[in-house]
């Protein structure tokens, strides 16, 4: 996963542990707009959430950025 997505993707899992707390759950899709203006952005995303690590659809945001700041 290239570094500017990492890095938005573990502040979209603050913000929302910060706003609902250590419990919410999120998908690949929250680290994106509600269209659709990057889809090899997405495809990224995608692969390294189904693909490379075989998450469930909701995952809980506090895993998410673990393994996002361990580099997985």
């Amino acid at each position: 996963m290239r570094q500017d997505l990492r890095r938005k993707a573990i502040e979209i899992c603050d913000r929302k542990i910060a706003q609902k707390g250590a419990g919410v759950g999120l998908s690949f899709y929250a680290f994106f707009a509600n269209k659709n203006d990057d889809p090899e952005l997405l495809m990224e995303a995608a692969t390294w959430w189904i693909e490379m690590h075989q998450l469930d659809h909701f995952e809980k945001a506090v895993k998410i950025r673990e393994m996002l700041h361990a580099g997985r």
